[in-house]
């Protein structure tokens, strides 16, 4: 006799044959009874299995025609929270593989890198597209909540590609790179860079100190503290440098390695301090320079609109005119009572003509809206990548925003730049300056995201490979 799954069962023996011969001549045999109700428990025990598991899938995910059950869904802030910080770690991501890639072509070239350069860039359009669909959301749209759930849900798939397509050319990187059979070649190109950051370190000095007797302090604002915090990241380079060059004296592969990374990244930061300076003083000049020709530009405007509007009635046109004319006067009586801030002259002149109908793109009043949105862009572009560690999802999507509007419409993109500038500022004071510790410039370092949460540099890579340390070389 076997069962359903065909394993055999020992024979009765032969006396108990002739009882059972006997027992089926009366039509009473044990087994005729036994067997069925195996059956209809089997298939009871069976069929409470299949309930149970088919109301546990129907409990957690959508069954065919069905709607997904609301019990199973994260709650919505939960989903929200979640998005939220899949886009800072994948900005956080995008901006240190970037700089890492920098000191990789100095060494190795532009072809080299070109596999890793062109993972960057798929990785910063992913990012660019969670951030509009951030900033729609932001915005209200859309507007139902199941659509607004899935809105969430595409945030978080567009990160998580980003942060996908630099995982899957960390190890490439690192290969290239051979760190862990040596950093001395890599640890020249950091040096250098140090050295040509040392010695513009005072020139840039004396550019801001200039620039603070030329123009009014609201001028120079967004660059005040900048040569310090530049000096701070080189203090922390420097120890980390030497620290390099020890351990790999030592023959410490590892360590070597991480500690020229975490060099490699203040570096890239003190240069962005003092390329900072030099830029926006650049910015003042052309600014200044421009401010007389966008006065005549905007009165001329002025004076189109006021003439296709003498008939029509008075009215909010009116207003906006009369308006723009008082912020000409002011910015006319600035320019002869003393310094004054050029770029905030140009933001107020095009900010002025703009509601009247004007047409800013072309001609002078469209390189000052320009020449503006592109400073109030990079000025918070610097501030969010040297302060990210303590710069939240907010700041950074309007500051996404601004860069998808320069082009098309650069009045607006110095709002959301100006805005993602002030989100960053509030974050910063709400996070603090994390205290001193035994190593000068570690504050700076942390703040600025040169070290991970556990003290380790960052490095290329997504969220699954950014923190990783370099392999150990084989045993001989």
């Amino acid at each position: 006799m076997t069962f359903d799954d065909g394993a055999a069962v020992a024979g009765p023996p032969a006396r108990a044959a002739t009882q059972s011969q006997a027992q089926e001549e009366d039509g009473s045999s044990a087994a005729d009874l036994v067997l069925p109700l195996f059956a209809v428990g089997a298939a009871g025990a069976v069929a409470g299995y299949t309930y149970l598991r088919r109301t546990r899938r129907a409990r957690t995910r959508t069954t065919p025609g069905g709607a997904p059950v609301r019990l199973s869904a994260p709650p919505l802030a939960e989903l929200d929270e979640r998005a939220r910080a899949l886009l800072v770690a994948a900005d956080d991501c995008v901006r240190t593989s970037r700089t890492e890639l920098g000191f990789v072509e100095a060494r190795f070239g532009e072809p080299a890198v070109a596999p890793f350069a062109a993972a960057v860039q798929d990785a910063e359009g992913e990012l660019a597209a969670a951030f509009r669909m951030r900033q729609q959301y932001d915005d209200g749209v859309p507007e139902e909540p199941a659509a607004r759930r899935h809105a969430l849900a595409g945030i978080v798939g567009r990160c998580e590609e980003a942060g996908r397509r630099l995982d899957q050319e960390a190890a490439g990187l690192d290969q290239l790179r051979g760190l862990e059979r040596g950093v001395g070649e890599a640890l020249e190109v950091a040096e250098g860079r140090f050295r040509a950051l040392a010695g513009r370190t005072g020139t840039v000095e004396a550019l801001l100190a200039d620039l603070h007797r030329r123009y009014a302090p609201s001028a120079t604002a967004p660059v005040t503290g900048h040569t310090e915090q530049a000096k701070d990241r080189l203090v922390f380079a420097t120890l980390r440098l030497n620290e390099s060059r020890q351990s790999a004296d030592r023959q410490e592969p590892d360590t070597a390695a991480a500690h020229l990374r975490a060099a490699e990244g203040a570096i890239a930061q003190a240069t962005v301090f003092l390329d900072t300076v030099e830029r926006l003083g650049t910015r003042l000049s052309a600014a200044e320079a421009l401010v007389p020709a966008a006065l005549t530009g905007a009165e001329a405007a002025i004076a189109g609109v006021r003439e296709d509007s003498a008939e029509a009635p008075a009215g909010e046109l009116r207003a906006r005119i009369r308006h723009a004319d008082g912020v000409l006067a002011a910015v006319r009586e600035e320019l002869t009572a003393g310094p004054y801030d050029p770029l905030d002259a140009l933001r107020r002149i095009v900010r002025a003509t703009a509601p009247l109908g004007t047409e800013p793109a072309a001609g002078v009043l469209g390189h000052a809206a320009l020449l503006v949105g592109r400073a109030g862009t990079a000025a918070a572009d610097d501030f969010i990548g040297t302060h990210r560690a303590a710069v939240g999802a907010a700041a950074r999507t309007r500051l996404s925003e601004a860069r998808r509007l320069l082009t098309a419409d650069p009045v607006a993109a110095d709002t959301c730049a100006r805005e993602a500038r002030g989100l960053a500022e509030q974050d910063v004071r709400v996070h603090g300056n994390p205290a001193k510790e035994h190593e000068s410039g570690v504050a700076g370092a942390t703040l600025g995201g040169i070290l991970g949460p556990d003290g380790a540099p960052t490095s290329f890579g997504g969220p699954r490979t950014s923190g990783r340390r370099t392999p150990k070389s084989p045993e001989p």
